[in-house]
């Protein structure tokens, strides 16, 4: 019988990420919609061929972004949702895993881990990736932040579910590929991290609420992202604390990757707050 949970996969031109995201999934969850934004690539085709609804999404630069777009205009007929992104994929102890635990759990929402991989090889240590990416459909929805005037991101970046209820983590974890390469990746962190630059100076003046609804580790984060020290502090403890040095080569360039991305950030936080931009 298949998972009582509806998997929401946001997607742009992803053609190459997408099957392996889509046949790992079949006829193992009640339904699977892909929330397309105008791709110019075969990525219709593909969710279609494997079964998939495709739900269109324009965003007009205003709230709702495309997840919690989904979450307000989708007819939702499961009592879960599980957002993936396309270059991630569900493992077999993961499947084995929900289906022990949804049907008498607490939780209304639980997090998710993932074994990363980078340049076509499995990363086993360092900072092990997380996300609240599962939980119960109308517990609650992503973080909403007044971002019209300086975002062009058309999803949600590293915004968390604000949810209403306890919530969990799974121990097994999904398999994270990215097959598009060096120059996506760079384009896509050189976008994350202006957003970033964005986003902690907007919280230096945000309101309580705002900051109450972040974790502890957001916190810390959004507390020194603007130090000297925090790409080097970020970088000894993935690297080795964690033991990153442990993956060779591909741990050394994916962890001074992540050193330079905390980098950039540092300075375009100083850039926003000169008035240079």
């Amino acid at each position: 019988m298949p998972l009582p949970v509806t998997v929401c996969i946001p997607a742009r031109n992803e053609e190459q990420n997408l099957p392996g995201c889509l046949d790992a999934l079949r006829g193992a969850f009640a339904d699977v919609v892909v929330i397309d934004s105008a791709s110019t690539d075969a990525t219709r085709e593909v969710a279609e061929a494997r079964g998939a609804k495709v739900l269109e999404f324009a965003w007009d630069g205003k709230f709702p972004k495309k997840r919690n777009w989904v979450l307000r205009n989708h007819a939702f007929e499961t009592p879960w949702v599980l957002f993936l992104d396309a270059d991630e994929q569900v493992t077999e102890p993961f499947l084995d895993e929900l289906r022990a635990t949804l049907g008498g759990t607490p939780h209304v929402g639980f997090w998710i881990s993932f074994n990363n991989w980078f340049m076509g090889r499995p990363l086993r240590h360092g900072d092990v990736f997380r996300k609240l990416a599962l939980f119960r459909v109308g517990a609650g929805e992503y973080e909403r932040f007044p971002e019209d005037r300086w975002s062009h991101l058309d999803m949600e970046v590293h915004e968390h579910p604000v949810l209403q209820g306890s919530v969990g983590a799974l121990a097994a974890r999904l398999d994270h590929h990215d097959y598009r390469g060096l120059k996506h990746y760079i384009a896509k962190h050189n976008e994350y991290s202006s957003w970033e630059a964005h986003r902690f100076v907007w919280l230096k003046t945000a309101g309580a609420e705002y900051w109450n609804s972040l974790n502890k580790r957001q916190r810390f984060k959004y507390r020194n992202l603007n130090r000297w020290w925090f790409a080097r502090f970020y970088f000894a403890t993935t690297y080795f604390a964690k033991l990153g040095f442990l993956d060779g080569w591909t741990g050394w360039v994916f962890n001074q990757f992540k050193l330079r991305y905390f980098q950039d950030i540092r300075l375009k936080i100083r850039e926003l707050e000169s008035g240079d931009v």
